[in-house]
Formats: structure tokens, sequence, C-alpha cells
């Protein structure tokens, strides 16, 4: 098992936003991690990636433990995030952020700025390398923003609603961009409330409410499953979300 949450909580004072969350993924897998707002998905995140520290529970990574350890050695270990809130780098060229992230496993700027080009090729912003950042369309920016994950050769993605905001056009073409970084045998975990997506990308899913998994399965059983439909709708079918 590439990573393995076990029994992980997370406290904020007197708010519990996680409590016992265990969830699995494989190699090479897209895991589904969907939940209503403020269901504790984004603490997750920042619990496995490092900007958090588990109050109990263990997170390993490749059968080693990883809590505690700080964002850049998780990376370094094979762990990528995007954010929610795109992180652009303002004025910096789409090139040099991309450069930036390929450094995390080469010290050669060269070396880094080749690699930059051939990922932009090959996710075709190549037109885009030498515009500032923050000059990008808003879809522009969440591709660039899994670009540099991919840059940094992880093994495991953390997608923090990629496709939030974009046209069914836009998040076709960033699914596309999905399953090409999956041929190279990368790991997802996709936080995402446009069930289409979840349901056309993901290989099983997780369901999460008030910090705790209430559902876990392929996306057709926990699509069926009546508390996730409960904690998203009250009543109805999932698909509607």
């Amino acid at each position: 098992m590439l990573l393995a949450v076990r029994e992980v909580s997370k406290r904020f004072g007197g708010l519990q936003v996680l409590h016992k969350v265990s969830l699995e993924v494989a190699r090479g897998e897209i895991v589904g991690l969907i939940g209503p707002n403020g269901a504790g998905k984004t603490t997750l995140f920042n619990l496995i990636s490092g900007f958090l520290r588990p109050d109990e529970g263990e997170i390993r990574f490749d059968g080693r433990p990883i809590q505690g350890l700080p964002p850049h050695a998780i990376c370094k270990a094979g762990i990528a995030r995007t954010f929610q809130i795109v992180q652009t780098f303002g004025p910096m060229s789409v090139h040099e952020a991309v450069t930036v992230a390929a450094l995390n496993r080469t010290r050669s700027v060269l070396a880094a700025q080749r690699r930059a080009f051939d990922i932009l090729n090959r996710f075709g912003l190549e037109h885009k390398a030498f515009q500032p950042c923050n000059t990008l369309t808003p879809a522009e920016q969440k591709r660039l923003e899994l670009v540099r994950a991919f840059a940094t050769e992880p093994r495991l993605i953390l997608m923090d609603e990629c496709m939030a905001g974009l046209t069914e056009t836009e998040a076709s073409a960033m699914m596309a961009t999905v399953r090409e970084i999956k041929t190279e045998g990368i790991a997802l975990i996709v936080v995402e409330h446009v069930m289409r997506v979840v349901m056309s990308l993901c290989e099983k899913i997780y369901a999460i409410n008030f910090g705790k998994i209430i559902a876990h399965g392929t996306p057709q059983e926990v699509s069926d499953d009546r508390e996730v439909i409960r904690a998203y709708l009250g009543d109805g079918e999932m698909q509607e979300c």
C-alpha cells in the first residue's frame, strides 16, 4: 500500500475536526474524497502533506511513518499537492514556476529548466511559458498547479478541488490531464464536489462528514449509500450534486 492513514484525529481547541479517520491508497490508484464543506477534507490533506501534525494516529507512506515531518521533507518523499485556493507565483513566469518545482529532484538549474519545458509541452502550456503566472485564466492557473505538482516527480498527488469553477469543457481538459498523470503510475487523491468528475475518474471513494469516514467503496456503492446521500442532500440522488 502506498499511503495508509490509520485512525488519525485532529482537534482545534474545542473543535474535533477529524476523528479516527482511516484510508488507503494503492500505487497508481485514483481515490476520491468527498463530503460537504467543512467535513475535514482539506484538514486531512494538510496532515498528509505536513502542514499540520495529527493529535493521534499514524500516516505511513511507502511503509514509513511521515506524520510530523515538514512539508518539504514529505514532498521529497514523493507527495505533492495542489491547493483549493490557487497558489500562483505572481509575476514569476510559468516556466520559472515549473522549474522551481522540478528542482525538487535535481540541483541542476539547467536540468530543471529543460524538464520544465518538456512538462509544459506535454500538458499544453508551452505557449504560456514566458507569461507571468498571475496573467493566466483561472482554468490555466488550476492546470499549472497540477503541472507544478507533477514536476516534483511525486508518487502521490493530493488534488484539492481542481475542477471548482471550471466550465464543462475546462473540466474535461483537466480530467484528461489527470488521466495522463496516472499513466506514469502516480496515485492521486481527488477532493471534488462535482460528482460527474468523481464518478468518472475514481476507482474508489471515501466519504467524510463531521470529521468521520461514513462510507467507502466503488463510486457506485458510495453514491448509493443512504448516509452519504443524507450528508449531501438530505434526500434524493447523489448524481444530482
